[in-house]
């Protein structure tokens, strides 16, 4: 049984920074590969940021693109979010995804992801 526990979450300012953490258990770590994703009330969920296990390439979306940094210790079976120069678009809640059997589907599509975290809330006021 894949457990993702999110934890990180909190209220920040405009242009502060914020750190989340995914902690995985039940199965071995690093899967193929494991993301970020949020949603905010009334939108879509959003993929953010992705890692591959194997390569340790990264993936991001857009609009976060040069401010977020997504990273993993496999020792602490933990994947990061490093969250810098902080918008009020950013609040959101952010889940992380785990991809164990290597689904073909693009990094910041959440088809990809079976396994999912219950999420941490980020809020950034102006």
């Amino acid at each position: 049984q894949v457990q993702l526990v999110e934890s990180g979450g909190d209220s920040g300012q405009t242009g502060g920074s914020l750190g989340l953490s995914c902690a995985a258990s039940g199965v071995s770590f690093p899967p193929k590969s494991m993301a970020w994703f949020r949603q905010a009330p009334g939108k879509e969920r959003e993929g953010v940021a992705a890692i591959g296990a194997g390569n340790g390439r990264t993936y991001y979306g857009d609009s976060v693109k040069g401010r977020f940094t997504v990273s993993q210790d496999n020792t602490k079976k933990t994947v990061y979010l490093r969250m810098n120069n902080l918008k009020p678009e950013d609040t959101a809640m952010y889940y992380c995804a785990a991809d164990y059997a290597g689904t073909l589907a693009p990094p910041l599509s959440a088809q990809k992801y079976k396994y999912w975290g219950q999420g941490t809330q980020v809020t950034v006021s102006s």
